[in-house]
């Protein structure tokens, strides 16, 4: 995509005498429309002009003072008109075609560059006036609707920078007049209240590129406008941090100027209002730790529980309250009431839709309110999770969340007793959205010697890391990070005390010090932090070490067969299982673990006697904890392919059109999903069995999807989730395949090329696997044998020798052995399958398997190499000092998703596809950054490799963009072109689907006491959709966020995250609410209570209120509602049969 109303042409054709000067004199007296800036593209080697790669031509870009002048410049030099030749420069006519983008970002329009204008940073005190904390002057204005930002410029004690105010960014938008100096006068002012701080740039100048020649050679611009330097990203650069206190923004415009032409120019509706300015006195910085703002300093004579000054400083981040509100009487209204009641008035605030700047009375009223309810600790969930605190930290500022319900990992849990100390830190961008390694260092000079410019928000995470920082009387310090949370950009910070401190839960974890490698260590300390169930603690005796599987190749490669997996005994199994609250009936295969300092996979081995059998490959450091934390087990999982199993199965000779059918099959089936029980049922049962069981329980009892609104609610949000998955990930079903756990054949049956697998099977499988018809086998009532050819890969995946084909077979003694939903590989040849599969193992990696003929490709390559380099290692004890260092290092060396996309865009444009050159290029970078966490060597991505354009389907509207005709852009084209029946579907009144089934004789004396426990629910519902900005009910109930904020947009990873956390907590609140209803009546009572709780959600009596009713309350108990609608059922059945007898009977008396 180019930028609307561009001002800058594409030279072809330059002379290679010409200079950037030369072009600007000639197009300016050529065009007639003054050309502003030029410049020539360089070639990195030798730093030459860049040439045209069709004609060899030297090109150059060209900007105009106006985007006129491009357009009449693209016009000239078409020879559109034969009797009038274009001016010519040199001997070769010029071509000129519009850039994609401009030399300098500058509005288009001259009314939108404001000079000589005044910046007040400050915050709202009330709606008419605005506290000033610092400002500039003589600051120039560049508002820019097609960039949809405001570029802002000013000098700072002799440094020049830049401010970006993105349009999203900006709550409101007011025109202000502001008294001038001489107060007879008033001066046009912009007010912008902003959600997230402007992004600071400040200017260095540009190298010199070639040592013959100035930098003018090949960059020039007229006078105040700079194109010969390069902005890069700075931290607030106020001494008293004023952006970090700032949530305003105001513009006062030169005296004579308008406000009214800019501010059309905003997307956002525009208030007109009259401000007050005071001035805020500055507090010198005086802490021992890093000062992150804006944090409330609470005053010493009124000391405040932490939960409550988190809640405040949270409220002050979210613009729900100005700083200055948060004074002592505030504090002395709260020191009165209960921990619990000043938390819950202060959730009520956060669902504020506006500025509260009288908090006082806001909890004098509500907690007269909350008090008169039911006690507010009935029912408490009492399942193992924990209340997270989160900070996240910009380059400018730092904000509070939580704290919010999280599934808990060992560490926290054993130190539950100060889960208040426990903080979790995320470094991320103004909006909340990853950093961009760019954001860290810049490569300004080039050469072999050269390294990049760290910038300064580096070293603020850095000191932050090393110095810590407080919130009130706690000083939180760096403790780990887990390889998820190094991914995230996030680490774990403990407040120390007198118990406890950070290097003493360090010490607990185990012994670090002999591990010499600074990436290894680091992940080591961070294997306890994966998110867990804690079971049973297992002392060393009821361990056993089983000897690894290895094989040395000629070359002297070492692979082992076993690595990452152990075995489990049958009836240990069982308790572990009753422990993870899996029902009785049901014990997994095989468990991913953390046990002390091993971490991997056991198999269920009922031949084993000893509870645990691990292997070397598993123990990763040394610990005495005796705990057996189980991070997930083996269960069913459908398949679905993504980008990049289809690119590399179209690479490897798969039919477009095979996609192309099983994504119409798969948008057919979401389609019915909505108007048809069976279709809903299969499609339940098949693609979202683990989050959806009430609504197959509803689908099963005969509820149709057009009649129950909860039901119709829960599909609808799942299916408009996976349409949009199916248009950005092309995620399509497979129903012949699966997700399974990676397992090893421990009695050797298998060979080199074999694989064995038993699947668990859904409705219409059954019925295949029961007539022996196909690749299933072996059936036994609910899972069969795969048998014959199987394709099997494992993502990420971007060598086309990532995809195996393999022998799916039947062995009756491994059949004996149990194993279900596992895939399980030979230890047998000259490599094993997992490492050929993107260089997995057996430690808990999720392998794809499919036995769909049509997906098994006819071509094989050969699998890549994963040895990857050595790991760095020190001649020293690893300190806490270097692990930061490498922490940072990560972040700016992170180029995994740039590659990855690099990798999307180059496999679609060339004919080799994934088996181009850059494509194998790029599949050996990525596994190098996939490995960086643990070898501590980074993958440096190449320039050249950079896209310069991208495909539709990523839809990427920041960059150029063309129509792609690649397997991916005609799965893209698709779907877009797919005509949705279900949209014709509206979701049906809850006046006029009152189930009269479920209503119980004598549930109209609990209708009271259901409404009291209904308006609990509703608290704690309303809580979670303001604290995860859903709009609708679905979205908490499903996790599925309809309306994503950008940074999630951006970030799949970091939304998936967010979308566990939502279903964390919304299952907790539904713990929580059952455990009301259990303490509600006697069991015998339990059908009159659960009639009573539907009754006063679905009834029109209550549903035709003007409040929201949230549909999930009733079903809270859907075992018992279902009960009550099968009772109903049964004994409709019953009355039928009897009457059909009774006319049968009198049938045969009259004959």
């Amino acid at each position: 995509m180019k930028i609307q109303n561009c001002a800058t042409i594409k030279v072809v054709g330059v002379p290679p005498t010409t200079t950037a000067g030369d072009l600007l004199t000639f197009f300016s007296s050529a065009v007639g429309i003054q050309a502003i800036a030029s410049d020539f593209p360089l070639l990195r080697r030798g730093w030459l002009p860049r040439t045209s790669p069709t004609q060899g031509a030297i090109t150059a870009r060209v900007q105009f003072s106006h985007p006129d002048g491009a357009t009449k410049a693209l016009h000239m030099f078409r020879n559109e008109n034969e009797n009038e030749k274009p001016p010519q420069l040199g001997r070769n006519p010029l071509e000129v075609s519009i850039s994609d983008d401009d030399i300098i970002h500058r509005a288009s329009s001259s009314s939108n560059r404001l000079e000589d204008a005044e910046l007040l940073l400050g915050n709202r005190l009330q709606e008419q006036t605005m506290e000033v904390i610092q400002s500039w002057d003589r600051v120039r204005v560049e508002i820019m609707p097609e960039r949809q930002r405001v570029d802002i410029f000013l000098d700072n004690d002799g440094r020049k920078y830049k401010l970006e105010v993105y349009f999203h960014d900006i709550i409101s938008i007011s025109g202000c007049k502001l008294p001038t100096e001489d107060a007879t006068n008033s001066s046009d002012a912009i007010l912008l209240e902003l959600m997230y701080a402007p992004r600071i740039y400040c200017a260095v100048d540009m190298p010199k590129k070639n040592r013959n020649y100035k930098t003018e050679r090949y960059h020039t611009c007229i006078g105040g406008l700079q194109s010969q330097c390069i902005w890069i990203r700075q931290p607030d650069f106020t001494c008293n941090s004023s952006f970090g206190k700032s949530g305003c923004l105001c513009l006062k415009l030169q005296q004579g100027s308008s406000y009214i032409h800019p501010l059309k120019s905003f997307p956002q509706p525009v208030e007109m209002r009259d401000i007050t300015l005071v001035h805020a006195e500055s507090i010198p910085h005086t802490s021992d730790c890093v000062e992150l703002h804006p944090l409330l300093e609470i005053p010493s004579e009124m000391p405040v529980p932490y939960e409550i000054l988190f809640q405040l400083n949270s409220l002050v981040h979210t613009h729900k309250l100005p700083p200055n509100v948060v004074d002592l009487d505030l504090l002395k209204t709260l020191s009165k009431l209960s921990l619990e009641l000043c938390a819950k008035i202060l959730q009520r605030m956060h669902r504020l839709k506006s500025t509260c700047y009288n908090p006082v009375q806001f909890v004098e009223k509500h907690s007269y309110e909350i008090a008169r309810g039911r006690d507010l600790n009935a029912g408490r969930s009492k399942q193992r999770l924990m209340r997270c605190f989160r900070v996240l930290i910009t380059p400018t500022k730092v904000y509070l969340q939580g704290p919010e319900a999280e599934k808990s990992n060992y560490i926290v849990q054993h130190f539950s007793k100060f889960s208040t100390d426990f903080a979790r830190v995320s470094f991320v961008d103004e909006d909340w959205s990853k950093l961009s390694f760019s954001s860290l260092s810049t490569q300004i000079e080039h050469g072999f010697l050269s390294r990049p410019l760290k910038t300064g928000i580096h070293s603020r995470i850095l000191s932050i890391l090393k110095n810590g920082f407080r919130i009130g009387e706690k000083k939180f310090e760096f403790l780990a990070f887990s390889a998820s949370q190094l991914r995230g950009n996030s680490v774990w910070m403990f407040a120390s005390n007198s118990e406890v401190t950070a290097a003493t839960i360090r010490e607990f974890m185990g012994q670090f010090t002999p591990i010499r490698s600074i990436s290894k260590c680091a992940a080591r300390m961070g294997q306890l932090f994966s998110s867990s169930t804690q079971t049973i603690n297992v002392s060393e005796c009821h361990i056993q070490m089983l000897p690894d599987i290895e094989v040395s190749t000629d070359t002297g490669t070492k692979y082992c067969f076993s690595d990452g997996i152990g075995q489990i005994s049958r009836s240990f199994a069982r308790q572990v299982a009753e422990k993870c609250g899996l029902p009785h009936t049901h014990t997994p295969s095989a468990y991913q673990i953390r046990y002390g300092g091993f971490k991997g996979v056991v198999a269920v081995n009922r031949n084993s006697f000893s509870k645990l059998s691990l292997r070397g490959s598993m123990k990763k450091f040394e610990s005495q904890n005796t705990m057996l934390n189980i991070t997930k087990w083996s269960d069913y999982q459908p398949a679905f392919l993504n980008r990049e199993i289809i690119t590399l199965l179209s690479t490897l000779g798969v039919p477009d059109d095979v996609f192309d059918e099983m994504q119409n099959e798969h948008l057919m089936l979401l389609d019915k999903i909505l108007t048809s029980r069976d279709d809903a049922l299969k499609s339940v049962q098949r693609m979202y069995s683990k989050d959806l069981k009430i609504a197959e329980r509803m689908l099963k009892e005969e509820y149709e999807p057009t009649l129950e609104p909860y039901l119709f609610m829960v599909l609808k949000a799942q299916r408009d989730y996976q349409l949009v998955d199916i248009r950005t990930k092309c995620r399509i079903f497979v129903p012949r395949a699966r997700v399974s756990i990676g397992c090893l054949d421990e009695i050797g049956r298998l060979d080199y090329g074999q694989v064995y697998i038993r699947v668990t099977l859904k409705n219409e499988e059954q019925m295949e696997a029961a007539s022996e018809e196909g690749c299933l086998c072996k059936f036994d009532g609910t899972t069969a044998v795969v048998v014959g050819k199987v394709v099997v890969t494992k993502n990420p995946c971007l060598h086309p020798g990532d995809v195996r084909v393999l022998d799916a077979i039947y062995d009756a003694e491994l059949d004996e052995m149990g194993m279900i939903d596992c895939l399980v590989f030979p230890q047998k040849g000259k490599r094993p399958h997992p490492n050929e599969c993107s260089g997995g193992d057996l430690d808990g990696d999720l392998y794809f398997v499919s036995w769909d003929e049509q997906l098994i490709p006819h071509e094989i390559d050969p699998p890549m190499d994963y040895s990857g380099p050595r790991q760095r290692t020190m001649d020293h004890d690893v300190s806490l000092e270097e692990i930061q260092n490498f922490f940072v290092d990560y972040m700016e060396n992170d180029t995994l998703g740039t590659i990855s996309n690099a990798h999307l865009v180059y496999s679609d444009q060339e004919p080799l596809k994934a088996r181009s050159e850059n494509c194998l290029e790029l599949a050996k970078l990525h596994s190098m950054s996939v490995d960086f966490a643990k070898t501590g060597a980074p993958a440096e991505m190449p320039k050249h490799l950079i896209p310069k354009k991208y495909p539709d389907f990523m839809e990427r509207h920041d960059k150029p963009m063309y129509v792609s005709t690649g397997v991916l852009g005609k799965l893209y084209h698709s779907f877009m072109s797919y005509t949705r029946n279900g949209d014709a579907v509206h979701e049906i009144a809850c006046k006029s689907s009152y189930d009269y089934d479920l209503e119980v004789e004598g549930f109209v004396n609990y209708l009271d006491e259901a409404q009291e426990y209904y308006e609990m629910y509703h608290e704690r519902f309303s809580n979670l959709m303001c604290y995860y900005k859903a709009e609708d009910e679905e979205e908490i109930v499903t996790g599925n966020l309809s309306n994503k904020s950008l940074y999630l947009k951006k970030d799949n990873k970091q939304y998936g995250e967010l979308k566990d956390r939502i279903l964390v907590a919304f299952k907790d609140l539904l713990k929580e609410a059952a455990g009301w209803f259990k303490n509600s009546c006697a069991e015998s009572e339990y059908s009159k209570m659960a009639s009573a709780w539907y009754h006063v959600v679905y009834h029109p009596k209550f549903s035709g209120t003007e409040e929201r009713r949230f549909l999930s309350f009733p079903w809270v108990n859907f075992d018992v509602l279902l009960d009550i609608k099968a009772s109903k059922r049964h004994m409709r059945k019953l009355e039928e049969l009897r009457e059909e007898g009774m006319r049968d009977l009198c049938d045969d008396v009259d004959s």
